[in-house]
């Protein structure tokens, strides 16, 4: 039963592809399905940079961490430092990631410092 409200929806009712948008690789069905539709695919795109940014962030923290754990009297000290970095990390994306499928719901963007101006590119 439906209390008489109605829920706001987009032209076209774009919601399943606005968050796919923001999946991680899931960002390629928007991608390739919606070419005609601009803001899917700024969003598609925008959800990719941000995804390749968190992996190449995670990889040099890993690669950082793994150096520098070879240091004597530093291995355990790095690994609960690098333990750390990579959860806040990984919360720090999934933030963004709530907060972008958010604005994106509503019909707006959010731009990320960096990460923006670089999706703009394609």
């Amino acid at each position: 039963m439906s209390d008489g409200t109605a829920s706001p929806q987009l032209p076209g009712d774009k919601t399943a592809m606005l968050i796919l948008s923001y999946l991680g690789l899931l960002a390629l069905i928007p991608l390739l399905v919606e070419k005609e539709d601009k803001n899917v695919q700024w969003h598609a795109k925008h959800g990719l940079v941000l995804f390749a940014a968190a992996v190449v962030l995670s990889i040099v923290l890993w690669i950082v961490s793994a150096i520098v754990t070879m240091v004597p009297g530093l291995g355990c000290l790095v690994s609960v430092v690098s333990f750390f970095a990579s959860m806040g990390l990984m919360i720090g994306y999934l933030i963004v990631v709530i907060v972008a499928i958010m604005k994106a719901l509503k019909g707006e963007r959010f731009l990320v410092p960096g990460i923006s101006e670089y999706a703009s590119r394609f």
